[in-house]
């Protein structure tokens, strides 16, 4: 038994690139639970988002456009999860449940009607996908033994919206720790009646969470029809969004957590491309299948045994009355 063969470059570069949305999407449901706002509503978003990237980026031939589109996009519909929750103080799981089958079900039809491919959007190419860049030095210093190999192969060749997102885990730990924004949005989701004492909107603040949460959605979408794939089909987020909920919880709402938390999600993703490694490593034949199912069972696992020990936002999923 090889497990050395477990940490080969090429599976380490792909749990990156598969790793990417679920840490968006965790970062996304991290700010809007800190204030308070369950949100299960993240693969919708993430759908909506890939959906209009793609279709965007096909008709304009600019990803960058398409990146706005989905952020838009996203927006809209964490909007309404607000508006569902915040404003008309609404059951927040229903909300989010709501959210998903209403991407789910607009996506394939809005694709059909612009496109008639049976639910999917034009293959992207150019202009339309973003591609990898190579930081400097990388060609350079490739022929220095293990540095040159890890810097050319695992750090750099990544899309701009990897970066954005490893950049983002330490800008969330600021924003949350570090801000009056940030101390406020997590007083928000423990204790809402002491902020609004205090004479601070409540409302705003769960707003401006919600919102967070959108763009990064949004962000996330994007990123998986035109960076880690060309184009947009059918239920492409295929229980990212989920999973990223589970990666929240395993995290304990911790944005540093939540890194190693998708990264290893990502990582049993980026081993059931490569059944042969997995052979080779364990010396004997093992079921694709099983290994397509290894992220979903995990999920299961962490749900099952974390739920109880990890303590959400006390405020968590309950509307804020204000007494009068």
């Amino acid at each position: 038994m090889d497990f050395l063969a477990l940490i080969d470059l090429s599976v380490l570069d792909s749990t990156v690139r598969l790793a990417t949305p679920l840490l968006l999407a965790c970062l996304a449901g991290l700010f809007s639970e800190r204030a308070g706002i369950f949100d299960i509503g993240l693969e919708g978003k993430m759908l909506a988002a890939a959906f209009f990237s793609a279709a965007v980026a096909a008709i304009t031939g600019s990803v960058w456009l398409g990146l706005l589109a989905g952020i838009a996009a996203s927006l809209a519909l964490s909007g309404l999860h607000g508006l569902a929750s915040i404003t008309f103080r609404g059951n927040q799981l229903i909300s989010g449940v709501a959210i998903n089958f209403l991407a789910a079900g607009l996506t394939v039809l809005i694709a059909q009607d612009w496109f008639s491919q049976g639910g999917r959007t034009p293959s992207l190419f150019g202009g339309g996908r973003f591609e990898g860049i190579t930081l400097p030095f990388a060609e350079t210093l490739r022929a220095v033994p293990f540095f040159g190999p890890l810097y050319y192969e695992l750090i750099s060749g990544h899309s701009i919206l990897v970066y954005v997102a490893f950049a983002m885990v330490p800008g969330t730990w600021w924003i949350l720790f570090r801000t009056r924004f940030g101390l406020r949005l997590r007083a928000v989701g423990e204790n809402p009646a002491a902020v609004d004492t205090a004479g601070v909107s409540v409302v705003g603040l769960r707003f401006a969470a919600v919102g967070i949460c959108g763009i990064l959605c949004g962000i996330a979408g994007a990123y998986l029809a035109t960076g880690l794939q060309a184009g947009f089909v059918k239920d492409m987020t295929a229980g990212r969004g989920f999973i990223a909920l589970a990666a929240l919880i395993f995290a304990k709402w911790r944005p540093w957590h939540a890194l190693w938390a998708t990264l290893l999600f990502g990582y049993l993703q980026a081993i059931a491309l490569r059944p042969d490694i997995i052979e080779g490593a364990l010396g004997f034949q093992v079921q694709v299948q099983l290994l397509d199912a290894l992220p979903y069972i995990l999920t299961v696992v962490i749900l099952a045994g974390f739920v109880g020990k990890a303590i959400p936002p006390r405020a968590g999923g309950a509307p804020y009355v204000k007494e009068r």
